[in-house]
């Protein structure tokens, strides 16, 4: 039987109509500070919690519910005759009902120039106590952190004049996954604040359900799209949608690999990717001449792709995309006119993402789940360093041959490795993706690119362990090519390179994808 409540909350959201359906069926309330205020202006009865406590809030509200009068009402156990007999003697009244949410700290740090004081000051520390105590004591309390969740309450309580062990158990549950997300924010922030130790011994993480999915990578795996919590500029999980379906699992992660590649461009640039893998990426002077560039780099598999622009989408660029089909649609911004054009394919997904060339933030992390633990590495922030590349054939490569071989670089830092990418100008010509043994990614690279690979250069995401790639890169009509080197058999590519005349380049940076 529910006899008195305790409501303390930050987000006023519902509380007071339900406090006075509480109060209608004669529930005593307890309340504290702007709460109160709130309730009672709204005529509802209320107990200030230093009447139960005998003692005064102080230190600017830091201590006001931390007392025996309050946690000894809340752990009480009513099944226990002892503790029935010692809150008793002590004075003690039982909480049955604890309706809290927490101080806002996450709205707090999301704020710009926020100072740690603020932050700080915004760590609640008198509700998650209350929250935990009542939800350990479970069976006796009802403990209710969840705006969404007064309506269930206030029906069960109609329904049966109590609230049921299941409910109880359900809302203590949610609870504690409440408090952990609150207590790892803070400890995220302060952790980077600290900022000495990039790998904790132990490292907690917090995400929040963004959509649930009808199905994961394949139609039988159940999914859901969690976002990170922060500052989220540039990234998929910050970006609008104006148009078409929901996201599937795979067009997320897809959209995702798109941008990543997309981030390493300053000039207008499109990149096009299907089954996580770029299929075609142009850059130009222009967005129209850069999404005709990727498109050209291979019309076949462009087709169902997914594509994102690091410039405005216009009239002329949106006519070309709807010539063929495409799933997503990724920019800045798109004119009036193009998305008039765009959206009149039903299935078609236009997502706008501001800022969508931010670069990632330093400290960020890469992760990959594996079954029992966690990867956990820094981003791959780098491509190479421009003063410290080695020319080690007899041929240089010319002003136009390194920055298409710059270019290419790029692009097969994001293709799945083995990778092999030629590119000519701004622009690919073959994807070679994800092969178990180089030569067939070149092979793969090149019977893409046909008669454009004369002339063309070509990048390898790790070094050539055998000068085969070299061989068919001659055959083909390849000039320069970039690779990082390391190899114990580098001089074997070397020499097959100064055979066929071509400029070998090499970066001292691996870029392998997995």
């Amino acid at each position: 039987m529910i006899k008195r409540a305790l409501i303390s909350v930050s987000d006023k959201t519902g509380i007071v109509e339900l406090a006075k359906e509480l109060s209608n069926m004669g529930i005593e309330i307890i309340s504290t500070g702007g709460t109160q205020k709130i309730l009672s202006d709204s005529g509802i009865k209320v107990i200030n919690i230093s009447d139960i406590t005998g003692f005064p809030e102080c230190l600017d509200g830091r201590v006001k519910t931390l007392h025996p009068k309050v946690h000894g009402g809340l752990l009480a156990m009513r099944s226990n005759p002892e503790h029935m007999r010692q809150i008793k003697e002590l004075g003690i009244e039982p909480i049955d009902m604890v309706i809290i949410n927490l101080y806002p700290f996450k709205q707090t740090i999301m704020k710009e120039n926020v100072e740690l004081e603020e932050a700080i000051e915004n760590i609640d520390i008198g509700g998650p106590t209350m929250l935990r105590a009542a939800a350990k004591n479970y069976q006796d309390v009802v403990v209710i952190v969840d705006p969404a969740d007064y309506q269930m309450v206030i029906d069960e309580l109609k329904s049966t004049k109590d609230v049921s062990v299941k409910t109880k158990f359900k809302l203590a549950s949610k609870v504690f996954e409440h408090t952990s997300h609150y207590d790892t924010l803070i400890a995220k922030y302060l952790r980077e604040k600290v900022g000495e130790e990039e790998f904790p011994q132990t490292l907690s993480l917090t995400f929040e359900k963004v959509q649930e999915m009808r199905y994961g990578e394949n139609p039988h795996q159940k999914a859901v799209f969690y976002k990170e919590v922060g500052a989220n500029v540039g990234c998929l999980s910050s970006a609008k949608q104006l148009h078409g379906k929901e996201l599937s699992f795979n067009n997320i992660n897809d959209a995702n690999g798109a941008l990543e590649l997309l981030k390493e461009f300053d000039e207008p640039t499109v990149v096009a990717v299907k089954h996580a893998n770029p299929c075609g990426v142009g850059s130009a002077d222009n967005i129209y001449d850069a999404y005709i560039k990727a498109y050209e780099s291979d019309p076949v598999s462009i087709f169902g792709g997914i594509l994102a622009a690091n410039r405005e989408i216009d009239e002329r660029t949106a006519e070309e995309i709807n010539k063929i089909f495409i799933e997503i649609v990724i920019a800045p911004s798109f004119t009036e006119g193009a998305l008039k054009i765009l959206t009149q394919k039903k299935n078609i997904r236009i997502m706008q993402l501001d800022n969508i060339s931010a670069k990632l933030p330093s400290g960020t992390y890469d992760m990959k789940k594996v079954a029992g633990g966690l990867l956990v590495q820094s981003y791959n922030n780098d491509l190479l360093n421009i003063d410290e590349l080695q020319y080690v054939t007899e041929k240089k490569p010319t002003k136009e041959e390194l920055e298409s071989l710059i270019f290419a670089m790029k692009v097969v830092k994001h293709t799945k490795s083995n990778g092999i990418v030629l590119a000519k100008g701004r622009q690919t010509i073959g994807v070679g993706p994800g092969q178990t043994n180089r030569i067939m990614a070149a092979k793969i690279a090149i019977e893409y690119a046909g008669d454009r690979a004369k002339g063309a250069v070509m990048a390898s995401d790790a070094f050539f362990p055998f000068p085969d790639c070299v061989e068919a890169a001659a055959a083909a009509g390849i000039t320069a090519i970039i690779q990082p080197g390391g190899s114990i058999k580098d001089q074997e590519s070397i020499d097959a390179c100064n055979k066929h005349g071509i400029a070998m380049v090499f970066t001292g940076m691996r870029h392998f994808k997995h």
